[in-house]
């Protein structure tokens, strides 16, 4: 049945904090699309939730089904067992990436977007595929600011 999208996603940082990049593997019908980009000083988790945030957004069919995968349990959790819409309305006190959660809120359709967890680093050939695009950009010496966790540090 074609009638999803599905979103591939992972993200990766050495040092955590340090380098990072994101992963992510879009598919729909017989169209295939990879995207990654990182950040030259970032965190895992701020990774996997960009991967997530730039498969949603990159959507142009906003009615189509969405499916997304992840090998993280910070995200797939917070989502699925609703922990972020209350940490929402409490105005994302004393959370980490609330400039994440809330881009993510922006394009999340709790109706549309079905979140599903795959293990990391198994027979997932989407999700290897995704970790590969992620700590191969981490390794590029060009990467932008995140201006998201520099600035929230300060």
């Amino acid at each position: 049945m074609d009638t999803f999208i599905e979103i591939y996603t992972d993200g990766a940082a050495k040092g955590n904090p340090g380098p990072g990049g994101y992963g992510i593997v879009l598919k729909y019908k017989n169209f295939r699309k990879e995207i990654s980009g990182g950040f030259n000083y970032t965190t895992n988790n701020r990774m996997e939730l960009m991967a997530v945030i730039i498969g949603l957004e990159s959507i142009t069919q906003k009615d189509l089904l969405v499916k997304i995968y992840s090998d993280s349990k910070y995200v797939i959790d917070s989502i699925n067992l609703k922990w972020v819409f209350r940490w929402q309305k409490n105005g994302f006190k004393n959370k980490a990436n609330p400039d994440l959660w809330q881009r993510l809120l922006k394009c999340y359709n709790i109706k549309k977007h079905e979140l599903i967890w795959v293990k990391g680093h198994a027979d997932n050939i989407e999700n290897n595929r995704c970790d590969e695009l992620a700590v191969q950009i981490s390794k590029n010496n060009n990467l932008p600011i995140d201006e998201g966790y520099v600035f929230l540090k300060v």
